[in-house]
């Protein structure tokens, strides 16, 4: 993806939003930036190609996240825009702070922000770390269109978001949009889709273990290998061993 300004601070930004990206780019780190920037895979031809990173640990970001829990739609909205991956971070945990005290009307706007920059959600982190608060929590009581819309996205990380927003689903109890997604994306060929929904399948299964296995018995032979062994991750040594080589009944 191209990144605004990537080595340098917000540009063109409001004064908060300036003053948050300071305090961002005094706590970063070249050499923790070294090692996320391969890990997160930002080379030529790899998923999180061009991507930048500042070199901020997590637990740091979510610390400083709640001393700017008070930080309006509006900067987030620029913080989204970064081109660096800590900054889109840093702006995903305001946001998923700005929506748990949002008014219905306010919880909207944060939602549509949220789906109107899925091209900066790019990386798996990012999207784990937000879709189930965001637009799994949002549409617990709503219908749930947009997620199929969304699975079936040529993107890479709109795909994802369909399948890890159903984590707030499966919170509840409810695991039927989960199997419905997972059914149309379980022969999706990138490593990252077949993760998604395997860890999506063992998270059913950890609540409702039949559920889960009521997918994955009609399919056990035909599921991509790296979806199925997140599934069955957490099964019984033999019965994992049935899986995998087909036979389980």
């Amino acid at each position: 993806m191209p990144n605004a300004a990537p080595h340098s601070m917000l540009t063109g930004s409001s004064t908060e939003a300036g003053h948050i990206s300071a305090r961002l780019h005094a706590l970063a780190s070249p050499e923790v930036a070294a090692i996320q920037q391969g890990f997160f895979k930002t080379g030529v031809g790899e998923y999180g190609e061009g991507d930048i990173f500042l070199g901020i640990k997590v637990p740091v970001l979510r610390a400083l996240a709640r001393e700017y829990r008070d930080t309006g739609i509006d900067v987030i909205g620029e913080l989204l825009a970064s081109g660096f991956h800590e900054e889109r971070l840093f702006a995903l945990l305001l946001l998923m702070q700005c929506y748990q005290r949002a008014s219905d009307v306010d919880k909207t706007s944060c939602y549509e922000l949220y789906l109107n920059h899925t091209h900066r959600i790019n990386n798996w982190d990012l999207v784990d770390v937000s879709a189930p608060h965001i637009v799994g929590r949002h549409l617990a009581d709503q219908p749930r269109d947009r997620l199929y819309a969304l699975a079936a996205s040529p993107s890479l990380w709109e795909r994802r978001i369909a399948i890890i927003a159903t984590f707030h689903f499966i919170r509840l109890d409810q695991f039927d949009d989960t199997l419905r997604l997972a059914a149309l994306l379980c022969d999706d060929r990138h490593d990252l889709m077949q993760k998604a929904v395997g860890w999506m399948l063992r998270e059913v299964g950890k609540r409702n273990l039949a559920a889960e296995e009521s997918f994955l018995l009609p399919r056990q032979r035909t599921l991509p290998r790296t979806l199925l062994r997140y599934a069955i991750e957490r099964f019984p040594e033999a019965r994992r061993q049935r899986y995998l080589r087909g036979d389980a009944t």
